[in-house]
């Protein structure tokens, strides 16, 4: 996420002070000037995820720019937004490519990171696969674009193209530098036909940079990505790797380095911690003027460590705690460095005991989950609820009943504050951004979201709603609209929510008494039955099996990484 440097929210008193946050929402705001289709399926199982819409606002707070992928698939806009009424400010740019993967709003226009088509006449990319390039705008004019990867960029270490890059953009003024993380696959070199991911970072005149902290081809199979700002290079990176771990890997750029969590994968799959595909956004925040950051994601816990056979120890592998997903969240003390222990590496324990959960259901899935910095002190963690979950093993994903997106503001030390509030109109599919103080806000498709079945595309709109989160105790003034937009709805029910510490499902309730003005799409979310274990169509991907103890058992996988030629066993940076 990209913060203007403003006033941050002042605290005073105990934390009851923060009490729920408020939620307000600017349905169908921006006209936009062509169509969106805002589905796009999950890699393995096809289900419905939101296509991101990337959303930034510039440093001084003046301007805010959204990015989004045409329903033709052929360009991407780039649109400046009013920041009070989330209307359309001036001539929208377009730009040849296939995916808004990143946006950082400046004072004077906007960085894009997007795929594009790849120029020149050699050594382009097979299947004419796109590659990654920043594109800077100043005052409505192209000033630079830089490719990231393909034809003559890091030859030596194998040229990559970028069918999917499923990664971000991130800023830092006071080191003058873009960092763009996003994922990869080699068509040259040693990796060739294989996935990876590669950092890159790009000066302000546009120039890439070879440096150390850059990296080529990094953690295997990575559809987790996280990535947030430094005052230098290298930024805080996190990896989720498909051979059983998400790394705080800043200092490394690979699949090493601080083990934030054990997770359950297998080659190829990496379990969408992150939200798999268009969700490398909004999970990785940096409390302003601080060194501290907070990390959010989705988990299905993790048991039963056992030895990685491909990697050798001390990498592990593990079987899930449950079928379902729970948010989990890790806080660090610097861009490098975990505030609480690392995740075990113990063989036999359980291996989710350092997680800090938001939630702790056997019964409800948790998806979409983000994080986003409110202010020096406050963090706001968003995830979406499915009851009656088909929840698939190895480790794909869970279809259901949509439930509601829920809101729960934290602290820097990664503690609940106030309840979560839960909206069934309201949910996230872009960034979310710091609009003034004490506020953050974000792009949505006002439509009715189900996750109930494989889906791969929806009907094209041509409008984007907008929802900000505020703190305050539901005192705060909803914001202006102006006569043209229609007035913000200011709604939120309070949730009840697990305490960490929990090893019961969450049964979760209504308050009686509602903040601000009650919304009538807001809805209890009922405990529910034990998610159903379904096997996926993918006939040579491993079954996940139960044991008679309730334990979740999942094959080794049938295939070793390819390791790079003077690779060590824990730089493994792709798999067959």
């Amino acid at each position: 996420m990209r913060f203007s440097l403003l006033p941050s929210f002042i605290v005073a008193g105990a934390s009851s002070v923060f009490a729920d946050p408020s939620i307000s929402s600017f349905p169908n705001s921006l006209t936009l000037p062509s169509s969106f289709q805002p589905i796009i399926p999950a890699y393995w199982t096809g289900l419905p995820h939101h296509r991101r819409t990337p959303f930034s606002v510039s440093p001084d707070g003046k301007s805010a720019y959204l990015a989004y992928l045409d329903a033709a698939k052929k360009n991407v806009v780039v649109q400046q937004v009013d920041t009070t009424t989330f209307t359309a400010v001036g001539t929208a740019v377009t730009i040849p490519g296939y995916e808004a993967a990143g946006l950082v709003a400046q004072n004077d226009g906007f960085a894009l990171m997007a795929t594009v088509d790849a120029s020149g006449t050699t050594d382009l990319p097979t299947n004419n696969m796109p590659i990654v390039a920043l594109i800077r705008y100043k005052n409505g004019v192209q000033a630079w674009r830089t490719p990231l990867n393909g034809p003559g960029i890091h030859p030596s270490d194998g040229l990559t193209a970028t069918p999917d890059a499923n990664g971000d953009l991130v800023y830092s003024a006071t080191a003058g530098l873009y960092s763009a993380y996003f994922v990869v696959t080699a068509y040259t070199g040693w990796a060739a036909g294989h996935f990876g991911d590669s950092i890159q970072y790009v000066n302000d005149a546009g120039a890439l940079q070879n440096i150390p902290s850059a990296s080529t081809f990094g953690c295997s199979h990575n559809t987790g990505i996280g990535i947030e700002a430094a005052d230098a290079a290298p930024f805080a990176t996190i990896c989720a790797e498909d051979q059983g771990a998400i790394w705080l890997n800043t200092d490394t750029q690979t699949m090493a380095g601080v083990k934030i969590a054990n997770e359950n994968t297998t080659n190829g799959v990496s379990g969408e911690p992150m939200g798999g595909m268009s969700g490398s956004y909004s999970n990785l925040a940096l409390f302003p003027s601080s060194t501290n950051y907070v990390f959010a994601w989705q988990s299905r816990g993790a048991v039963d460590l056992t030895t990685n056979t491909w990697l050798g120890a001390p990498n592990t592998q593990c079987s899930p705690r449950w079928l379902n997903h729970n948010v989990a969240i890790s806080t660090m003390s610097s861009k490098n460095k975990l505030t609480g222990a690392e995740a075990s590496s113990t063989l036999g324990a359980d291996g989710d005991s350092q997680v800090n959960w938001i939630t702790k259901s056997e019964t409800d899935d948790h998806q979409n989950v983000h994080v986003a910095a409110i202010s020096s002190d406050l963090a706001l963690v968003t995830w979406e609820t499915l009851t009656n979950p088909n929840c698939q093993p190895v480790p794909l994903s869970c279809s259901g009943t949509y439930a509601g997106t829920s809101f729960q503001v934290i602290d820097k030390t990664g503690a609940k504050v106030g309840a979560a509030v839960t909206d069934t109109k309201v949910f996230v599919s872009g960034d979310i951004a710091n609009v003034g103080t004490g506020k953050v806000c974000w792009p949505y498709v006002d439509m009715t979201w189900d996750l109930s079945a494989p889906k791969d595309s929806a009907t094209p709109v041509t409008k984007m709603s907008f929802a900000c989160a505020s703190t305050g105790g539901g005192s705060a003034a909803a914001p202006v609209a102006s006569s043209s937009s229609a007035a913000p709805i200011v709604s939120a029910t309070k949730e009840a929510v697990a305490d960490s510490s929990s090893t019961a499902p969450i049964a979760t309730s209504v308050d009686a008494t509602p903040i601000e003005t009650p919304n009538p799409s807001l809805v209890p979310i009922e405990p529910t039955a034990e998610p159903t274990v379904s096997v996926p169509a993918v006939s040579e991907t491993p079954v996940a099996t139960s044991s008679a103890a309730g334990v979740i058992n999942t094959p080794s996988p049938s295939a070793a990484p390819t390791v790079a030629p003077s690779a060590a066993a824990e730089d493994v940076s792709c798999e067959t």
